[in-house]
This record gives structure tokens, sequence and C-alpha cells, in this order.
């Protein structure tokens, strides 16, 4: 299984960005997908997440009307849309499958994951 995030960069603060996250429909379609990241000596942490049909998402505190999470299920893609970004989002984003079909903010409730895009965000 091989998911492909995409979309990192570098930005400065209040600008956007878009990631994406892309796998193979049999990996994505009846499955949860969530956005993680991991700060330079920090833990990985939840930052989002959707149900397979796209009807439930979460989103960690940190990011709540600021990031969207979406699917493209055509395309078999996860889209995060990251705005007004802040230095603190500065991280390596990891995009993972979830066990079921919607899942929440622990890691473990996730198999696959990608190898991750890397956000800086910087004046």
């Amino acid at each position: 299984v091989q998911l492909q995030a995409s979309g990192g960069g570098f930005v400065q603060p209040g600008g956007s960005l878009r990631l994406a996250c892309a796998a193979s429909r049999r990996t994505f379609s009846n499955n949860a997908v969530g956005w993680f990241r991991q700060a330079p000596g920090k833990e990985r942490e939840f930052v989002a997440s959707i149900s397979w049909n796209g009807g439930i998402t979460h989103y960690a505190d940190s990011v709540k009307g600021r990031f969207t999470i979406s699917r493209d299920r055509i395309k078999n893609t996860v889209y995060l849309r990251m705005n007004s970004l802040k230095f603190e989002d500065t991280a390596l984003y990891y995009c993972a499958v979830g066990l079921r079909a919607v899942s929440g903010p622990q890691s473990s409730g996730y198999r696959y994951w990608g190898q991750g895009t890397l956000v800086t965000v910087s004046s």
C-alpha cells in the first residue's frame, strides 16, 4: 500500500497551503483518512480526520477554524486545506488510512502511513 502525500512547502505566516493524499481506490474507499503532523523535537500529533464518505470530520483544537479536510472519492484523494498558517504549524505532515470507516484522533486507529510532506511556516 502506498500513500502519496504532497503539497507541502515554504509559506509565510498567514498564508495558505493545500496538502493532498492519494492512494489506490482499494486503499481508500471504505476507510477514514487522517492527517497527523510531527514538529522537530515533538511527538506526532493528530490534525484532522474524515470518514469514508466525508460526512464526519474531526479536528484538533489547534487547527479548528483554520484547516479543512475533504475528500474526492472519484480521485481517491484526501485534501487538507490550511489557512492562516502560524509558525507553530511547521511540521512534517503525514496522511494515514483508518482501520474503520470513521476514525478519530488516536494514531492506533490507523494502519497505513505515508512518508509525509514538509510544511515550513517562516517569515
